[in-house]
């Protein structure tokens, strides 16, 4: 007897960074987005490379994370305006992510940052994933989706019209607000930084900044700032180098106007060249 085998259709696999939507069509970014977020990751470069040597980390900038399987696929993407993903490579197969997909990756960012242009709401949104009998589907707000699927460890909201920053840390299955520390930073002890406000000058604009700081309370530089600190400590050693030189030419020359006053108060060559720290040659070829 022969067993007819019945082939067995199975499901197309979870799709990669590569067969998912990098962007959903709209305007996401202000004037201060882009800058912000470039600000974060060039000052927190140089506390990365010695983290990760091997260099093996990922970070976001407005790029999509993708948590569930959606029709059309981008609505199953929150996109962070930053994020850091430790232990992961930059390239996945030589290519540069177009998202960051979790059920290809398995491990969840570090940290999220959200910059709110309005009052906040949208980012502490809570709202669950849910269904309704219709089949309806109730869109899930960021904050949930950061605390009960991603289960990013902290998770930072920045009112940029009021100055204002929260910052949670998942504790527990749940986001607890953290207290700024005797700086007004919030520490983030697995990368030995703090995250605080900071008031300056960035490219052009003038304003609230959220910027890194270590655990002694030193702000983290940017390159161009870094660069800056160099010419001006570059500048500061010539000028030293200079005024010592100067130093030099004219206690050279205090001692060289002195030999014609010591011979005439009736000292000898040798004792006037012992006097002025002077070989018998250099007092005679001053003398003559």
């Amino acid at each position: 007897m022969t067993e007819i085998l019945t082939p067995v259709e199975l499901p197309p696999p979870f799709p990669d960074h590569t067969q998912l939507p990098e962007e959903d069509g709209t305007f996401v970014k202000n004037f201060q987005e882009h800058p912000q977020s470039i600000i974060l990751t060039d000052s927190l470069g140089p506390v990365l490379q010695q983290l990760h040597p091997d260099g093996q980390y990922a970070i976001g900038q407005d790029c999509g994370i993708y948590w569930r399987e959606t029709d059309p696929p981008e609505k199953g993407a929150e996109a962070p305006d930053w994020f850091y993903v430790p232990n992961v490579p930059p390239l996945l197969d030589g290519q540069i992510r177009r998202s960051y997909v979790i059920w290809r990756e398995f491990l969840a960012p570090l940290i999220a940052l959200e910059f709110a242009s309005g009052d906040g709401t949208e980012e502490r949104d809570r709202t669950p994933l849910s269904y309704s009998e219709t089949g309806e589907v109730t869109k899930p707000g960021k904050f949930w989706v950061y605390e009960c699927i991603m289960r990013i460890p902290y998770y930072g909201i920045y009112e940029i019209s009021k100055g204002k920053l929260e910052v949670y840390n998942l504790v527990g299955g749940r986001y607890q607000t953290i207290s700024p520390n005797e700086r007004g930073h919030y520490p983030i002890p697995q990368i030995g930084v703090e995250l605080g406000l900071w008031e300056g000058s960035y490219q052009n604009q003038t304003q609230r900044w959220l910027r890194w700081w270590d655990r002694e309370g030193n702000l983290l530089l940017t390159g161009a700032e870094r660069a800056e600190l160099e010419r001006l400590h570059a500048e500061q050693e010539r000028q030293k180098a200079e005024q010592e030189r100067q130093r030099a030419e004219n206690a050279e020359q205090a001692r060289r106007d002195a030999v014609p006053r010591l011979l005439a108060i009736g000292l000898s060559v040798e004792q006037v060249a012992e006097a002025l720290s002077l070989t018998v040659e250099e007092v005679r070829s001053i003398h003559n």
